[in-house]
């Protein structure tokens, strides 16, 4: 009798195709993004930031994703399945513009020195990315505290209210092209219909969506002008290097910036392995967090300045139909391309209009699922965990428009200082406050008091240290004893709600029925 044969893991299938555009696409125009920041907005020179620092953090992107396929290979390889998609990986979007704007521009425009610049944001990523493996160890633990409609309904806000918000921005700016390669992604990666010959669905919509943009032109269309992106010219192969100790003793000032956004990965990190989960890929929450610690750390000692993480979206990718080839794809194509110095004229030609649909359909599946995993019961919890969120988004909208007007905090009266300070409070550490918020109603819907207590008083610690209610506009952390009035009075606040919850704790008579709605708009004879 012969032994059957062992276990093969087939890591590429026709899905890989779209899943590696949709996440390359990502990625490239984070990268070119950075590159317009630290170029055209500071003023840095091309030949830093084109060929020391993007080639760096791509670096970490390389490593990461192919860790990432390695993790999924071994998966399959233990619950013999072929159908284990990797988790996607790349460049995290809010830290692009919290280090780009927060860290390396200031630091350049304080000594006039890109070099220093530099290292100054290499030592800072080497320090998040030392912080991120010391959180690593505590994931599980915080996913199993954690309801799963609490992990998953924190991403679910940020879809809706981030992730999809923005690109639609650029489709109302260049509708014709947006909405064509909109309709052919929607139609075909949600509606289940196929392009003729089964052509791969994101190339469809970028060439369906570049056709209509073109020919429109010619009967007098005038779209937004594309973004002007520098091209790197020289191959620059990056390697580890010491650089960022130069940087190490000025870096410490912008630690409290950094940290936040260091967390604030980490518990997305958490938040996406659930998410891996319920999709029917459970993956090991430490193995995901120290993955994207290490790709962190090895961007930075490579001459990186902005960390990677695993992105939102897993199940919209397993959806597409991706296995492990997509990421490991787009970890060859980044590394190499970042090296080669070409990504910033690929991607000049594209309208941004023709990418961002990616992006909506990510959001959708992501809010979907969130959705789905919510029990009924819980549902009222969704409108507490999109609050936050919100207030993010209209504190960045916010900030765009008073920043080109030129307004300054002292122009403003009263009123509106301390409209934008709520504003400002209720919106950072944003992820962190959706999931508690959500945690709590949810322990209060289902009756144990006592665990919504102690997420109040949990609430109140991370206030004092401004993990969450930061009043700055930075985000930033203090020590308690520094914390002003607003900050004090917020924590006292959330210590209140805590002994509410104890007090009717204490109350030996638990609901267990719902109480009837109030019909508020019935009417009568």
């Amino acid at each position: 009798m012969t032994n059957p044969s062992p276990f093969q893991y087939r890591w590429f299938a026709r899905g890989d195709i779209n899943g590696f555009f949709a996440l390359a696409i990502d990625n490239i125009a984070l990268l070119v993004g950075m590159s317009g920041i630290l170029i055209g907005i500071f003023h840095m020179p091309p030949a830093i930031v084109l060929g020391r620092m993007v080639p760096g953090t791509a670096a970490g992107v390389l490593v990461g994703d192919l860790l990432y396929c390695w993790l999924a290979w071994r998966l399959a390889q233990r619950e013999s399945r072929h159908d284990v998609c990797a988790m996607p990986l790349g460049i995290d979007t809010p830290s692009m513009f919290a280090l780009s704007f927060g860290v390396v521009g200031p630091a350049y425009l304080a000594s006039g020195d890109a070099e220093q610049a530099w290292a100054i944001g290499m030592a800072v990523l080497v320090i998040m990315g030392l912080a991120k493996l010391v959180a690593a160890f505590c994931g599980e633990t915080i996913r199993r505290a954690l309801p799963r409609a609490a992990l998953l309904g924190a991403l679910g806000a940020v879809a809706i209210a981030l992730i999809m918000f923005f690109p639609f921005t650029k489709l109302i700016a260049e509708p014709v092209g947006g909405f064509v390669a909109l309709g052919v992604v929607l139609i075909t990666l949600i509606g289940g219909r196929h392009l003729p010959f089964r052509f791969p669905a994101v190339i469809g919509a970028l060439l369906l969506g570049y056709i209509a943009y073109r020919a429109a032109m010619l009967f007098g269309y005038q779209p937004p002008p594309l973004p002007a992106a520098a091209m790197a010219t020289e191959a620059v192969l990056p390697l580890p290097t010491l650089t960022f100790l130069r940087g190490l003793s000025l870096a410490w000032q912008y630690i409290p910036l950094a940290i936040p956004v260091a967390l604030a990965t980490v518990i997305g990190g958490i938040d996406n392995t659930e998410s891996a989960a319920v999709a029917g890929d459970r993956y090991s929450t430490r193995s995901i967090l120290l993955v994207e610690a290490v790709a962190t750390l090895f961007a930075g000692i490579c001459g990186g300045v902005i960390q990677n993480t695993p992105y939102i979206g897993h199940p919209a990718y397993k959806e597409m139909g991706c296995r492990s080839g997509y990421t490991l794809a787009t970890g060859l194509f980044i590394g190499i391309g970042a090296a080669a110095g070409w990504l910033g004229s690929l991607i000049s030609v594209l309208p941004e209009s023709l990418v961002v649909p990616v992006l909506v359909f990510v959001g959708l599946e992501m809010a979907g699922q969130a959705l789905r995993a919510t029990d009924a019961r819980h549902a009222a919890a969704w409108g507490l965990a999109l609050i936050p969120t919100l207030a993010n988004l209209v504190t960045i909208q916010i900030a765009s428009i008073v920043g080109a007007a030129g307004i300054a905090a002292a122009q403003m009266n009263e009123a509106s200082r301390h409209s934008l300070l709520a504003l400002t409070m209720l919106g950072n550490g944003f992820i962190v406050t959706s999931m508690l918020w959500m945690s709590w109603l949810i322990w209060v819907i289902d009756g144990n008091l006592g665990r919504a207590a102690l997420a109040a008083m949990i609430g109140a610690a991370l206030t004092l240290c401004g993990i969450i209610h930061s009043p700055f506009a930075d985000g930033r952390l203090f020590w308690p004893w520094s914390a002003d009035s607003s900050v004090l009075w917020l924590s006292a606040s959330y210590g209140l709600l805590a002994l509410m919850c104890a007090l009717f704790n204490l109350r030996a008579t638990p609901i267990d029925e719902p109480a009837e709605p109030m019909h508020v708009c019935e009417n009568h004879a």
